[in-house]
């Protein structure tokens, strides 16, 4: 039950950062390195995908971290709590949610295509003061602000029950039970703190570059910024999905061709 309802929640994010590689570092490689020749409505179409699927890849690595932290911090009520309606109802409207909110975000640009555009091939945003304050706070203050307190409660869950189990090994085995939980514990922090560091660095760059300027983003300079931020979906195959030893081990019999012998099926991957 664990594994499909996590399935679900990565396929989600996984989709979403699919989209950010495929529509929208081309774009804004496009957008910074030469002259956009789509026209004023595919940039209005632009920044309207562009905020989507931001928020939308953020409010999956929300949901992550709660189906995490009530599978650890509660797990005789998780199948009752978490179910497949409930995650199917979540995904949807995280994506719902995503688009209501950059419609309004970018209502002036779909309404009137190219309003902010000085000259031709030219392709800005312009983000005023209450709209960037927003979207500081919807989008990277109070996600960051979950992520770090279920993750906080799970690593703290983690090493306790760790402890509890240590103290009921017999005199015999206690010196490898030590050992293995002392493991399990540094696992348990670098995994955490991996998730947690990496999320902030790619985030953090992009804000507080924005928050000097809140037309930073159609400043030519900050297309390096604009590249850390979306490289944190490059990153999130790793982190969410190399994590499982299953997955890593169906990766090795795709890349080995190992899948092509008649009796691929019957491998073991757990």
């Amino acid at each position: 039950q664990f594994a499909k309802f996590t399935n679900s929640l990565l396929l989600s994010l996984a989709v979403s950062d699919f989209l950010m590689g495929l529509l929208l570092m081309p774009a804004e490689i496009l957008r910074s390195m030469t002259c956009w020749v789509l026209g004023d409505l595919m940039c209005s179409v632009n920044f309207f995908l562009t905020v989507n699927i931001t928020c939308a890849s953020i409010g999956n690595i929300v949901l992550i971290s709660i189906d995490r932290y009530v599978a650890i911090c509660d797990p005789l009520h998780y199948s009752t709590r978490i179910t497949v309606a409930r995650v199917k109802l979540s995904v949807c409207l995280c994506w719902f949610y995503s688009t209501f909110y950059c419609s309004l975000y970018t209502q002036e640009m779909l309404i009137e295509p190219g309003r902010y555009n000085s000259c031709y091939g030219e392709c800005v945003l312009v983000i005023s003061d209450f709209a960037g304050m927003v979207d500081l706070i919807l989008f990277f203050i109070l996600p960051v602000s979950v992520i770090i307190v279920l993750y906080t409660r799970v690593f703290v869950v983690a090493v306790s029950q760790a402890r509890a189990m240590r103290s009921h090994v017999t005199a015999v085995t206690l010196q490898r039970s030590l050992n293995q939980t002392n493991k399990s514990e540094l696992k348990a922090a670098r995994t955490l703190g991996v998730l947690v560091v990496v999320f902030l660095s790619c985030y953090c760059p992009f804000y507080c570059y924005t928050l000097t300027d809140k037309n930073a983003v159609n400043d030519p300079a900050a297309s390096f910024v604009i590249f850390i931020f979306y490289f944190n979906s490059c990153i999130n195959p790793l982190m969410y999905a190399l994590f499982y030893p299953w997955f890593r081990n169906a990766v090795k019999l795709i890349i080995t061709w190992q899948i092509f012998k008649h009796n691929s099926c019957e491998a073991n991957i757990l």
